[in-house]
């Protein structure tokens, strides 16, 4: 990631853990140990198996017949509050009933940085990008065609796009410092993104076809992760140009721009909803990371996800009705789905690499 954006952020995949000391004579001595226990069960288990067979099988047949004559008791145990799981693990067991478009993301699986996109219900990941280079931060076209995205394919960190399922990948930015985190205009002919060539992080935008850059922050600090309004009309990003990282929105040539967010911690990553109506954006103000979701105007901040885990970059489906996301809450990051409203937490990848930054659009 680049540098004004992981200086604030953790979405970037994590370093390898480093190796434990090597000491032989230590796990020698373990795994005989471990030998010698092993063992010892299994003789166990022969002899009370030759002692005493007709006994446990009797009794395993007595239980199998008492569990199935006391319906009553199979039911109270399932209604018992304390049997009702908690959000996470519902969240990676339960088979989603999401259809809507389709979801491409960052991952880590293959061993390097690359881009992949899935059906929404979470089935079907493919690499489209292939590629032993970086490849991050993918935007999906308003159309489901295309996808956006960062890559130092060429030697540098440049914003590239290519069809959906990777071939006709095409280079739009040639400046030797760093762009990155594109997004596509409502009408899919633009891109804004977040450069470095002025020596901060700035916001531009440039044509479809890598033509007619325009600069439309100027800023001494840095202004980042841009996203475009439904009807093109304004674009959110955050800045710390109030001394810590709040949403701002400006209109989509860069005038007028309005601070949205008023908070001593981290509010970053704004996205807007499809009826131009909400922002959701994570934020670091409960003490960890979550997401939550605000008026267009800044009004009503909400927290979605309220977990302890850190929660992270939400894109919501195209109809509205739900919101991917990307979490740690199961030990690695992976892509979640939940309504709208915060509700149904649901798991869509399950890989022991990074899964990140989701983007979300209609199936092409």
């Amino acid at each position: 990631m680049d540098e004004f954006g992981t200086a604030f952020d953790d979405e970037s995949p994590p370093p390898p853990p480093p190796e434990e000391p090597n000491d032989r004579l230590g796990w020698v001595l373990v795994w005989l140990g471990a030998l010698i226990a092993v063992l010892l069960i299994v003789l166990l288990i022969v002899l009370v198996s030759e002692d005493d067979g007709a006994g446990i099988t009797a009794d395993a047949s007595s239980t199998n017949v008492s569990s199935t004559s006391q319906p009553s008791t199979t039911a109270a145990a399932t209604s018992a509050p304390t049997t009702v799981a908690t959000p996470t693990t519902a969240a990676a067991t339960t088979v989603p009933v999401v259809d809507v478009g389709i979801i491409a993301f960052w991952s880590t699986r293959d061993g390097n940085d690359e881009i992949y996109v899935m059906d929404a219900d979470g089935s079907n990941p493919t690499n489209v990008t292939n590629h032993p280079v970086f490849d991050a931060f993918p935007a999906l076209s308003p159309d489901g065609n295309r996808i956006a995205f960062a890559s130092d394919r060429d030697g540098n960190g440049d914003i590239y796009v290519m069809d959906v399922n990777g071939s006709n990948v095409i280079r739009l930015t040639t400046d030797p410092a760093l762009d990155s985190e594109p997004t596509w205009s409502p009408d899919g002919n633009r891109i804004i993104f977040n450069s470095s060539r002025d020596g901060n992080g700035e916001i531009y935008v440039i044509d479809a076809d890598g033509s007619d850059l325009t600069r439309l922050t100027n800023n001494i600090e840095n202004d980042a992760e841009p996203a475009w309004s439904p009807d093109g009309a304004r674009i959110a990003y955050w800045s710390v140009r109030d001394g810590n990282a709040e949403i701002f929105v400006m209109d989509a040539d860069g005038s007028n721009q309005t601070r949205l967010t008023n908070n001593s911690t981290l509010d970053l990553g704004p996205t807007w909803s499809p009826d131009g109506t909400r922002i959701a954006f994570r934020t670091g103000r409960d003490g960890n990371r979550e997401i939550y979701v605000m008026g267009a105007d800044g009004s009503n901040p909400t927290n979605l996800t309220n977990n302890p885990a850190r929660d992270s970059t939400p894109a919501w489906s195209p109809d509205g009705a739900h919101i991917a996301f990307s979490t740690d809450r199961d030990g690695d990051r992976e892509i979640y789905v939940m309504d709208a409203d915060g509700s149904n937490p649901v798991r869509l990848t399950n890989n022991p690499a990074y899964d990140g930054s989701p983007t979300w659009s209609p199936a092409p």
